[in-house]
């Protein structure tokens, strides 16, 4: 039985979906390593998408363009990585980063393969600045496991309430128990949820540019 057929049978909703979407186009990571994945995550949290990638790219400029390797990012001076954007507390964060991935707690991705989910997301939660959530979208998106399923996220209550044509979210202790038929195709299952929240958006009006006076 593939994924797919496992989750129409697990959900019938669910199943309705996924016939209707077709399949899933995954884009490559964007990442090799966990511990660039987290400089990323810690640079765009309560920012927007653009800002934080302004930040990092500042950040990559005075590495020549590449991510800082752990020791580099270390000797780098508070006021390196302020100039490039980053508050005190994300600041702190990354050198916390930095020194977690030199003493091995950050595995590198080819470590990452022999450690199971829940023994990554214990290892990474003891970051500073990085919670569940960030090691989970870490897990799918970059280290592409099979069976993550992050109840805490908006998208994957909205998708699921949507779908099932509930009146208000699942909690995510509830959402937890009723994913547990998606096993072993948790993560499957979350991709789908997403892709139900953001069908159900209403198209963005594009914006018209005034009209020059200049002929």
């Amino acid at each position: 039985m593939t994924a797919l057929e496992h989750l129409a049978n697990a959900d019938p909703a669910l199943g309705k979906f996924i016939k209707s979407y077709g399949p899933l186009k995954r884009s490559k990571p964007d990442f090799t390593e966990p511990y660039e994945a987290l400089l990323s995550a810690v640079a765009h949290q309560q920012l927007h998408a653009k800002a934080a990638l302004s930040i990092l790219g500042r950040l990559k400029d005075h590495c020549d363009g590449n991510w800082p390797a752990p020791a580099t990012l270390l000797a780098m001076p508070d006021i390196a990585l302020r100039a490039c954007g980053f508050s005190g507390a994300k600041t702190l964060a990354l050198r916390d980063i930095a020194g977690r991935a030199l003493d091995g707690t950050i595995p590198t991705r080819a470590r990452a393969r022999h450690l199971s989910d829940a023994a990554l997301i214990e290892r990474l939660t003891s970051l500073r600045g990085v919670g569940q959530w960030t090691v989970e979208m870490l897990l799918i998106s970059n280290l592409r496991r099979p069976d993550v399923f992050p109840v805490d996220d908006f998208g994957i209550r909205e998708g699921y309430r949507r779908i099932h044509q509930l009146e208000a979210q699942p909690k995510p202790k509830a959402l937890a128990v009723l994913a547990e038929a998606y096993a072993p195709y948790r993560t499957t299952a979350a991709l789908y949820l997403w892709r139900a929240a953001d069908a159900a958006k209403p198209p963005k009006t594009p914006r018209i540019k005034p009209e020059s006076n200049k002929l």
